[in-house]
């Protein structure tokens, strides 16, 4: 399948991004620092109007739970994921500390109210603490238990840890892990094969802004968003069974999805 990327594409997508993105950040930071309402439910509206503007179709499967905080958990592969996700999720990222030094994405990420973690043993208390801490507090959480991003064909393992706090949870009702797949089907309405999909992936060394360049330059992104049962740690049996279990789902969706089932 030829692509014809267009940089007129680029420059308005990107341009069109950046107005919005500017015109939302001093209301979102009202909110917050107001704590009122609005800033749980701006970043869903934020996220649709990105995805209209950068050509992405999310199209959503099975049913996601609504009716008490929810820990999502996803694989990932590129941060097209916020946008496609955060467009029908009311919640909060949780995410490595490095980003929230990035230029524009950090803030962003922190008007959102991200839980930054550090990626060391001696703060894994801590950020279980912080994460429970949320979920109590009714705020929904979006996990991506890779610790990192993917190529959007295969799931890499999931980290045990992340669960920590669905195994420690102690308020009533058992903690709901909802899996969640995140798969990029169709480029123009047209399947994108196996060669073409890590076109959209960004992982390793990538450089952001030539990748986002490209990006909206290409055309129209269908990403099928999955969610499957939930999950306990108490259905599970253990941590580490948790987070087999729930990588099974989400690995078993994105096959599905990838070969347009």
């Amino acid at each position: 399948m030829a692509i014809i990327c267009s940089e007129t594409r680029s420059i308005i997508l990107l341009i069109t991004y950046i107005l919005l993105t500017l015109a939302i950040i001093p209301i979102q930071l009202v909110a917050v620092l107001l704590r009122i309402r609005l800033a749980k439910i701006l970043p869903k509206f934020y996220h649709r109007m990105c995805a209209s503007i950068l050509g992405i179709n999310v199209v959503v499967r099975g049913n996601q739970v609504r009716e008490r905080p929810v820990l999502f958990a996803a694989n990932h592969i590129s941060y097209l994921d916020i946008t496609a996700l955060g467009s029908v999720v009311n919640g909060c990222f949780i995410a490595k500390a490095e980003i929230a030094c990035w230029p524009l994405f950090g803030i962003l990420a922190k008007l959102q109210r991200t839980i930054f973690i550090v990626r060391k043993r001696f703060a894994v208390i801590k950020h279980n603490a912080d994460i429970a801490d949320r979920l109590k507090s009714g705020d929904n959480l979006i996990l991506f238990p890779e610790g990192t991003s993917g190529d959007g064909i295969r799931v890499m393992p999931f980290k045990s840890s992340f669960f920590a706090v669905a195994e420690h949870w102690s308020c009533g009702q058992p903690l709901v892990i909802q899996p969640v797949s995140i798969a990029y089907t169709m480029l123009n309405e047209v399947p994108l094969g196996r060669s073409l999909r890590p076109l959209f992936a960004w992982y390793g060394d990538m450089d952001f802004l030539p990748h986002l360049w490209t990006v909206a330059a290409m055309g129209k992104l269908t990403v099928v968003i999955d969610f499957h049962q939930p999950l306990t740690a108490t259905e599970a049996g253990s941590r580490k069974a948790l987070a087999s279990k729930v990588q099974e789902e989400v690995a078993v969706g994105l096959a599905r999805a990838n070969a347009g089932r």
